[in-house]
């Protein structure tokens, strides 16, 4: 528990050096070319998923895991070299942000795979609350940094410490698999299937996933979810990058108040998640636990309907985004406790990337669209709600499916 803590702590520190810098990048590149933006992460995406499926059926997790943070942090250090020579040109800031965008996805999902081959439902209802909670601390680092020297050495310079939180995150994965593979040598396991036992390739084909997610009512239902997640989140996005551009001019005031948005942000989650995160998910169940970011964004999009403005944009952001790390994503992780090791990273995969992705992309140019027609912000927010509203019902179907399919494990074991 405590190595993936750190794990998990290292990977989000090293995500949020880059965020702010990221969401620069976007206001850099042109807040009009978002959807384009958006639209090439998920061409990406199609490309890689193929890619570590491959990965994921060949090898055990103890090889494709760190390949797959050591990949990344080589294409670390290439934009730092890029952005020092090239400085803020418009093409390679837009590049930054589709990798930022792909990157972000893909150590986060490997992570949440990586626990859940190895941690049962009940297990993860107790325990993913604070292993959620060293991510939040790392959140809480990487911005009190990013906003600390992004204006004193400039942000290229804080690459290079991401890319050395990236490479404590590799280490956590041995040490965590050091501490599973004794406690199953001990024969008291505390994770199911210790490395002796289930550390092996899975096999399977590369477009795996997709085929499995197209087969199970299931996972298309976690599929929706994720869909509406994506849309609202882009929705809130694309408000927010309007409405910060028009009121501050400066880059690095803008990376600044991106980098506060998620010291705010962190502070919250964290809060709930050492406080009563687990509590909550064993008092109330999954489906409830799902369905709160989704009741959240309801609330949000009625008052940014009412009133678009910056103060109410940040407070929106923030307190929607802590919600669904505190509570909504550990949630959403245990879903994914009680179906087969080889949905576990293939299925996942594909549908917190690819699927995730496509969402950005299609609510982008929905976005675009509805600005294109003549809807200002509030006629938007307006649009957003009765997705907002079925997206509730949706979280707590899916939450008694997950809780029928976890009865059903424990009586098999």
């Amino acid at each position: 528990m405590l190595w993936a803590f750190a794990y998990f702590f290292c990977l989000l520190a090293s995500y949020y050096i880059l965020r702010p810098l990221r969401d620069e990048m976007g206001v850099a590149g042109g807040v009009k070319n978002l959807q384009w933006m958006f639209s090439a992460t998920f061409v990406v995406m199609l490309a890689a998923v193929p890619v570590f499926g491959a990965l994921v059926a060949r090898f055990p997790r103890r090889v494709f895991v760190p390949w797959v943070y050591r990949f990344f942090i080589l294409n670390i250090l290439i934009f730092f070299a890029l952005l020092t020579v090239t400085g803020s040109s418009p093409w390679v800031a837009r590049v930054f942000f589709v990798w930022v965008s792909v990157f972000n996805l893909f150590v986060v999902t490997v992570f949440w795979s990586f626990l859940a081959d190895l941690f049962t439902s009940a297990q993860g209802k107790r325990l993913f609350g604070f292993i959620a909670a060293g991510g939040t601390t790392g959140a809480l680092l990487g911005p009190s940094v990013t906003a600390a020297l992004a204006v004193p050495l400039g942000p290229v310079n804080l690459l290079l410490i991401s890319a050395l939180l990236l490479e404590g995150a590799v280490q956590c994965v041995r040490g965590l698999l050091r501490a599973a593979e004794a406690h199953a040598g001990a024969g008291t396991a505390a994770v199911r299937g210790g490395p002796g036992n289930n550390d092996r390739a899975v096999g399977g084909g590369m477009l795996a996933g997709l085929v499995h997610v197209a087969r199970s009512p299931y996972l298309l239902m976690i599929c929706g979810h994720i869909l509406l997640l994506t849309t609202t989140a882009t929705f809130l996005y694309f408000q927010q990058a309007e409405v910060v551009s028009k009121a501050f001019s400066d880059p690095g005031e803008r990376t600044r108040v991106f980098a506060l948005i998620d010291l705010a942000v962190g502070l919250a989650t964290l809060l709930v998640q050492v406080t009563a995160t687990g509590r909550l998910i064993t008092r109330f169940g999954v489906g409830p636990a799902l369905a709160f970011m989704p009741l959240v964004t309801l609330v949000g999009f009625l008052c940014l309907a009412v009133a678009p403005v910056l103060g109410v944009v940040i407070a929106f952001q923030a307190i929607r985004r802590a919600a669904d790390f505190a509570i909504t994503n550990p949630a959403r992780e245990i879903l994914f406790t009680v179906i087969p090791r080889e949905d576990k990273y293939k299925a996942k995969n594909f549908m917190d990337t690819v699927v995730f992705r496509g969402g950005d992309a299609a609510s982008g140019w929905a976005f675009t669209g509805l600005r294109g027609i003549g809807l200002d912000l509030p006629g938007i927010a307006w649009v957003t709600v009765p997705l907002a509203a079925f997206w509730v019902g949706l979280a707590l179907v899916i939450g008694r499916r997950q809780e029928r399919l976890a009865r059903a494990t424990e009586s098999q074991s």
